[in-house]
């Protein structure tokens, strides 16, 4: 029998490693997706409720209210724009537009849409982790 080249078993090992390299790499990248993630889905979540927490205080300057309620829109749209999980895009587009829909000129709309916030940034919470999910 005729002995193997020696390049033979020095390309069957680099190949080997190109494998397994590339292997590690695609779990390593599905990880840091994951805690990418995850990491958007509590900032989502930390979001609405920062926002209902602003605009609970401010029952006494729409003004003030609006902005809040368009900067916590604003925040959920840049999230949805980097977000890679297209459920929490799209679940994040949503809110984004309804926080940003409120128009809140006077008192009464003020407490019409502190009301509104109240009571849906619960359930908007809930929209937004099922996304994750």
């Amino acid at each position: 029998m005729r002995p193997l080249p020696r390049r033979i078993p020095v390309l069957a090992a680099s190949a080997l490693a190109a494998a397994l390299i590339t292997t590690g790499c695609s779990e390593i990248q599905e990880v840091s997706q994951g805690i990418d993630k995850a990491q958007q889905c509590v900032q989502a979540a930390g979001i609405v409720t920062e926002t209902a927490a602003k605009v609970s205080g401010l029952l006494n300057d729409p003004a003030a209210m609006e902005q809040a309620l368009n900067d916590g829109g604003a925040k959920l749209g840049d999230l949805a724009d980097k977000a890679a999980n297209t459920s929490l895009k799209e679940a994040a587009e949503g809110v984004s537009g309804t926080l940003e829909g409120f128009n809140v000129t006077d008192a009464n709309s003020a407490v019409d849409a502190a009301q509104k916030v109240a009571t849906d940034s619960v359930q908007w919470v809930q929209q937004l982790t099922n996304a994750c999910g």
